[in-house]
């Protein structure tokens, strides 16, 4: 099979394609054809192998995954003795081992049915981001009808989600964009919309109830003075920060300020969950939730794939397609 493999840390050119014997399937994984995949800013970080300090975890030289890419929709193709949630010929959509590929594995617990009404390309935009999108505001904030919400990096992956699962849940939404995709996040049913070209949302006197911010581009202090007294914050910017520790320090000086100061700071982790995908697939089929595709590359283009996201301006979702 075609596939894209990376056999030491660096910038996109790393990347190469190369043929990869078929991978074999083990008694608890489905093993898909790939139809699209997408990929997002934690591919990058293990690309470049940032942060140094957890390259013990993922490889110290090299990558221990050699085929990038997580986010995955296909078509199953062979499943092991314990699998009994799909079979062969079904079209799902999660997370796989390796999805910049012809062929991946995963296990039935990070795959869920295809949402009917989208094409492959656009369901393999919606995995990662959408789920740490609900994650985030669902799980972790809490979101209740009426609060008010703000989206730091609103028309990104997991920004776009959260826009929609935001008023979804109940809230007044405002999302933070540049000028060129006010249009784009009003058109998913932000409420207001910040052009951060021309307004500083930390500067103004106006609060919200939540912030989830995926750039990081303002202080903690900043963003907390925006928050209203017992308001939550939800760092999701994992591609700042330093070389050797990334945004670890700004995490733990996140969490750490939570103790002194008026306001929360909630810490996520977003897990694949087949349940959770079937919540979004539903989101999906009554209208509700709808991916964002950016810019589609074929596999053999899977570099300048990388080095598009790498750019920091993808509207939505990046896919790419054997």
């Amino acid at each position: 099979m075609k596939a894209v493999r990376q056999s030491r840390y660096g910038p996109p050119d790393v990347l190469e394609v190369v043929d990869l014997p078929v991978p074999e399937v083990a008694a608890d994984q489905v093993l898909v054809r790939v139809r699209a995949a997408s990929v997002h800013p934690g591919d990058l970080l293990l690309m470049q192998g940032r942060p140094l300090a957890m390259r013990p975890l993922f490889g110290l030289a090299r990558p221990r995954r050699a085929v990038p890419g997580y986010d995955v929709a296909g078509v199953v193709e062979a499943v092991g003795p314990g699998v009994d949630l799909v079979e062969p010929g079904d079209e799902v959509y999660g997370q796989g081992d390796g999805s910049c590929a012809e062929y991946t594995t995963a296990t039935q617990d990070t795959l869920a049915p295809k949402p009917s009404g989208l094409d492959f390309e656009q369901a393999a935009a919606v995995p990662m981001s959408g789920l740490t999108a609900l994650h985030a505001l669902r799980d972790a904030a809490r979101i209740r009808p009426g609060q008010r919400l703000l989206v730091n990096g609103a028309s990104g992956g997991v920004g776009s989600y959260a826009v929609q699962i935001g008023k979804m849940l109940g809230a007044h939404v405002t999302g933070v964009c540049s000028t060129r995709n006010v249009d784009l996040v009003r058109g998913l049913g932000a409420d207001e919309v910040i052009d951060y070209t021309e307004r500083d949302f930390t500067v103004g006197g106006e609060h919200w109830d939540v912030v989830l911010d995926n750039v990081a581009n303002r202080s903690l202090s900043d963003l907390r003075r925006v928050l209203v007294r017992g308001g939550i914050l939800l760092p999701n910017n994992g591609t700042a920060g330093s070389r050797w520790l990334g945004t670890l320090p700004r995490m733990v000086g996140a969490a750490a300020s939570s103790v002194v100061v008026p306001q929360r700071t909630r810490l996520f982790v977003s897990q694949p969950s087949r349940a959770d995908l079937v919540t979004l697939t539903e989101m999906i089929d009554a209208g509700s939730l709808e991916p964002v595709v950016d810019r589609t590359y074929p596999l053999a283009r899977t570099a300048d794939a990388f080095a598009y996201l790498a750019g920091g301006h993808a509207a939505g979702k990046v896919v790419i397609t054997p």
